[in-house]
């Protein structure tokens, strides 16, 4: 399972950014950021590994990396002197005095079939630990993957129609711009809806233009006996990415604290184990907000990791609940960009405790 959680950006932005962080790898001044920004490592977010598919359509190629470049990026990151870290040491190194050496700590997103198939061999031939977080509406069956519905609609539909806020709507989509543009607007309507709204939303849109909702989710997302393969590995740690994989911000207190506490406890029934990692869903500044931060804390979870990028802090300078992550562009395959980032020199310094800024709802 993959979702739009890494904002769709154009080319003109992506080219524009990919040059930035050459000229900062070429230029040396990652090298100089590395020492100014400090930090004790980086948690990278990942969503779907597999083999680079040739279809035209691909709003969310964002979020995919392939095998050989998640091959690619441990053996760099092992050339570079980087200990590659389990979640659990990663937030006791964000507590302590700096270490000698950075760590990065590897997580995905979604649970995705691809990461059993594509993404573990890999891992395990590296002999290197990762988290996965689950939604366990997925594995039981019961998970709508609207952004993975959506991309399916508008991929296979030059005409499409759907409801929005009461009006019939119609909209024409023939070249690929066309098609990223209207995957755009309607992923960004569909995550503003409260989950009811959602639901009733994406079914009706399926229904008008022949995508098996249920099937997609089925199809995508790990199983529970796939999940206990995985959770048998002591290098893999199960996280928890509640249970629908909401947007907390749309759900009411007591039921976002019901999405919360609900995936951790039906992922500790099914596995046996503790569960004490959070991601928020979506994870961006207008996904969740302080009051999310707090039950995270509440529910006995450890760490709850964002997807807003920076790096962890030594020293209890970074908030366990609401971690910073870098989410990879999959459209990118540099390594030297990667070293940039990994450098924090495209975050500015921490002079102080960090602070989540929230967008107002």
């Amino acid at each position: 399972m993959i979702h739009p959680g890494t904002a769709l950006s154009s080319g003109g932005g992506r080219w524009l950014e990919r040059v930035r962080l050459e000229l900062a790898f070429v230029s040396g001044r990652a090298w100089l950021a590395s020492r100014r920004v400090g930090g004790t490592g980086v948690i990278l977010r990942f969503g779907r590994v597999r083999p680079r598919r040739g279809d035209t359509f691909q709003p969310l190629a964002a979020d995919e990396i392939t095998p050989a470049f998640l091959d690619r990026l441990i053996a760099a990151l092992k050339h570079w002197v980087y200990d590659i870290v389990a979640l659990d040491e990663a937030c006791e190194r964000a507590v302590r005095l700096a270490a000698p050496r950075r760590f990065v700590s590897l997580t995905f997103d979604g649970a995705s079939k691809d990461l059993l198939s594509h993404a573990y061999p890999v891992l395990v031939r590296h002999a290197v630990p990762f988290t996965l977080y689950v939604p366990t509406a997925f594995p039981d069956g019961l998970g709508q993957a609207w952004w993975l519905a959506l991309e399916a609609v508008i991929a296979r539909q030059t005409r499409i129609s759907l409801m929005i806020e009461r009006r019939e709507q119609r909209f024409t989509v023939i070249k690929p711009s066309e098609k990223y543009e209207l995957f755009a607007y309607l992923a960004n309507w569909l995550r503003s809806l409260p989950p009811a709204e959602l639901s009733t939303a994406i079914r009706d849109l399926c229904t008008r233009h022949g995508v098996d909702l249920d099937g997609l989710g089925r199809e995508a997302a790990l199983d529970w006996s796939e999940l206990s393969t995985l959770a048998a590995d002591p290098r893999v740690t199960i996280g928890s990415a509640t249970v629908n994989y909401p947007v907390l911000t749309n759900l009411r207190d007591a039921e976002a604290r019901r999405e919360l506490g609900m995936g951790k406890a039906v992922l500790e029934s099914a596995l046996h184990r503790a569960v004490n990692h959070v991601a928020f869903p979506f994870g961006d500044g207008a996904a969740f907000n302080r009051s999310h931060v707090t039950m995270a804390a509440e529910l006995g979870f450890a760490s709850a990791v964002t997807t807003i990028p920076g790096l962890v802090q030594t020293e209890g300078r970074s908030d366990l609940h609401a971690l910073p992550r870098i989410a990879w562009d999959g459209r990118s395959r540099s390594l030297r960009a990667m070293r940039v980032l990994l450098s924090g020199a495209s975050f500015p310094p921490v002079t102080s405790t960090p602070r989540v800024k929230f967008e107002a709802n």
